[in-house]
């Protein structure tokens, strides 16, 4: 007769007093964990069924051969107290977990069996990419005593130190950046019967203090990156020493004014590191496209690559040249082409050079200029002899033309410029 109080699985009778899984849609239907997940099913129950954990709270995680005895509702238990109260706190997280485990056993438990065990080398990985840094550390952090932890000293003389104002031993300088700064937190005190507001405001002020602080080492990291202070002495030997530069082409320049703004987030050599990879890969491009150029002309070694430049060319400047040949002639063709409307016409022998151009801007044929100019050139002479005259010039001749006309023949002296 089975024990009064114990639970039985229905499908291979196995003690599951301490864990069982209940289905939801089946009357008395309990498995145990080993058929729930085999996927059981018996009478009208199927595997596809609600169920419900039903947890006594003392059956071992980890099996019956761990270590401590811990069951289910303490780990359940220790997990809470390390998402409250953080790594370390042990004996919070002991008195969270009942008073049957000393501090010490809350810590060699979790590091074992969460840390070192097999839950922890498979969800902790060797290396961790992108690690967040931790600012309550030491060292690292821009909110750690590293932050006011001095560099190493500047390599100057004790005389370029004086002008400076530089002491090497504190890293500082007589004038900071901000150097108003510790008037913020100067007068600062925690007093036990301060107001929240208080409170908030003096913790606020200590932000603003921490905030100066950040930006006075910001200078100093980005004098000391882009050697600024050899400079402004005039001792920049690393420079001098340095090999010449290449050329920044107009895209680089483009795409470096582009990215200014992330200039303050690397340092000067990292940033000099990023566009001469970049240069460096766009000539790897370069010479990969200059090499397949080649194989699909047929070339497959670099000896015969010489000789198919040279004929390139040659091939190339011929060709530059036959251009430059055919945009002579075709300029000369031009000029020649100038008066086509007009040299085939009468009278055109009769014009001069500048005359043929005037008709040609003008559109009018050599006849009826000629025709204008006899008219004009005879009533300026019968004015000049007082005789008076009317004009006879052709009706088809217009108030602009007319214009144009008097002008060249004053400009060429044929009239005086009162008759005109």
């Amino acid at each position: 007769m089975a024990d009064l109080g114990k639970k039985y699985c229905v499908y291979c009778l196995a003690d599951v007093t301490s864990l069982r899984l209940r289905c939801t849609e089946c009357q008395d239907i309990e498995l145990c964990a080993d058929c729930f997940s085999a996927g059981a099913e018996i009478g009208n129950h199927r595997r596809w069924h609600g169920y419900q954990l039903v947890d006594g709270g003392r059956f071992t995680l980890w099996g019956p051969e761990a270590e401590g005895g811990w069951t289910s509702r303490e780990e359940q238990l220790l997990l809470d107290a390390i998402e409250q109260f953080g790594f370390g706190n042990w004996e919070d997280m002991a008195a969270h977990v009942g008073a049957s485990r000393t501090p010490s056993e809350v810590m060699e438990h979790y590091v074992s069996m969460y840390i070192h065990g097999n839950l922890g080398k498979a969800c902790i990985p060797d290396s961790i990419p992108n690690r967040v840094t931790d600012h309550t550390c030491p060292t690292g952090g821009p909110l750690s005593p590293s932050l006011t932890t001095p560099m190493p000293p500047l390599d100057i003389t004790v005389a370029d130190q004086q002008q400076l104002g530089y002491m090497p031993f504190r890293d500082d300088y007589e004038i900071e950046y901000d150097q108003d700064a510790e008037t913020l937190i100067s007068g600062l005190s925690v007093n036990y019967d301060d107001e929240d507001v208080e409170v908030e405001l003096k913790e606020c002020c200590v932000d603003m203090y921490v905030r100066k602080l950040k930006e006075r080492q910001r200078r100093k990291n980005i004098a000391r990156d882009y050697n600024l202070v050899p400079a402004f002495l005039g001792k920049d030997k690393k420079e001098k020493d340095k090999p010449a530069k290449r050329k920044i082409s107009k895209e680089e320049k483009e795409l470096r004014l582009k990215l200014r703004a992330l200039y303050q987030f690397m340092s000067n050599k990292e940033i000099e590191d990023f566009f001469e990879n970049m240069h460096k890969e766009r000539m790897l491009r370069t010479k990969i496209r200059e090499l397949q150029r080649y194989r699909r002309n047929g070339i497959t070694k670099m000896e015969e690559s010489a000789e198919y430049e040279a004929a390139r060319h040659k091939r190339e400047k011929r060709k530059e040249n036959k251009n430059t040949a055919n945009s002579k002639r075709g300029r000369e063709d031009g000029k020649e082409s100038e008066f086509a409307a007009i040299e085939n016409l009468s009278g055109f022998e009769l014009l001069s050079d500048r005359e043929k151009v005037l008709c040609s801007s003008l559109n009018l044929s050599p006849t009826r200029y000629l025709t204008v100019k006899t008219i004009i050139i005879k009533d300026h002479l019968q004015k000049r002899q007082g005789i008076p005259s009317k004009s006879r010039l052709p009706s088809y001749l217009d108030k602009v033309i007319k214009k144009r006309i008097l002008n060249f023949l004053t400009e060429s002296g044929w009239i005086s410029r009162d008759a005109s």
